[in-house]
């Protein structure tokens, strides 16, 4: 596996491979990967020739007072796990190069899609999400692009930007994967105490009551949701940022379930803000 730090190094990488007839999948990441990482690096592996990884601690997709220079990182071990998935590429960039001084130009998607769920919250989150996801794209060039469903939204947003640009790029989204009980994998679960992590199992159990509760019959958003906040305040010192039930391309509220819908929270469990989601497929009702 090569490590690759320089923009023009990977440019020519690219272009050589290319040549030779390959396609390029790209794996974006910020480090500190867990199997959910490197199932996507497996789905890029199965259907590209040449598979590219980005670490990178994207300074400006966190606000000020989030946890930027508290989030966790193990290059060395993250080296090693991607030499094992058999990874031609590690992008591992500074943030002087990928923001040099004066850097002073950005990519925003307007609208409901970034103004919903985590954007109520991070108003400037997707702002450094589609920058610097537009920047990687510019420089990995890639046939197909690997994100995890986890952060529905950030696919969703990312998909949009891809159309609305014209991006000669496909974006595959790939499933949420859990540990054994039900926790969605995140970098972020390595900040919970023993007791916090059994406590954040209250986020997919959440999302396995809606899934029942549709399933049973119940079409009303706002019965669901009032169900699923009951069961996540019994950790009693959870905090809701939101839940909602949403259109899963728009990200629009839904308020009679009708068709396909996404559920979908973010919950502080102690130190770290967690988030989940649960697409549905629904038959219309006639």
């Amino acid at each position: 596996m090569r490590i690759i730090n320089d923009i023009q190094a990977l440019r020519d990488y690219v272009r050589e491979e290319k040549g030779q007839g390959k396609t390029i999948g790209f794996v974006p990441t910020m480090g500190f990967l867990h199997e959910g990482h490197l199932s996507l690096v497996e789905a890029a592996k199965q259907t590209t020739d040449t598979v590219v990884v980005s670490i990178f601690v994207n300074p400006t997709q966190f606000a000020p007072g989030e946890d930027l220079d508290a989030y966790p990182r193990d290059l060395a071990g993250d080296q090693a796990k991607l030499e094992s998935k058999g990874v031609d590429v590690l992008f591992f960039p500074s943030v002087e190069t990928m923001y040099p001084e004066g850097y002073s130009s950005y990519v925003t998607v307007e609208g409901p899609i970034t103004k919903a769920l985590c954007g109520k919250s991070r108003p400037t989150h997707f702002k450094g999400v589609t920058t610097i996801v537009n920047k990687l794209f510019n420089m990995v060039d890639p046939d197909k692009a690997f994100f995890g469903q986890k952060d529905a939204q950030q696919v969703a947003v990312i998909q949009k930007m891809v159309r609305d640009l014209n991006m000669a790029v496909t974006v595959v989204p790939c499933p949420i994967l859990r540990e054994a009980d039900g926790l969605a994998m995140s970098s972020r679960n390595s900040y919970l105490t023993p007791q916090e992590r059994q406590d954040a199992l209250v986020l997919s159990q959440s999302l396995a009551h809606a899934r029942d509760l549709v399933e049973a019959g119940e079409r009303n958003s706002t019965k669901i949701i009032a169900s699923m906040v009951d069961k996540i305040k019994q950790v009693d010192y959870a905090i809701i940022d939101y839940v909602e039930i949403v259109d899963p391309y728009t990200l629009e509220n839904v308020e009679t379930i009708e068709s396909d819908i996404l559920i979908a929270l973010a919950v502080q469990v102690g130190k770290p803000r967690l988030i989940d989601n649960m697409r549905l497929e629904v038959a219309p009702c006639y």
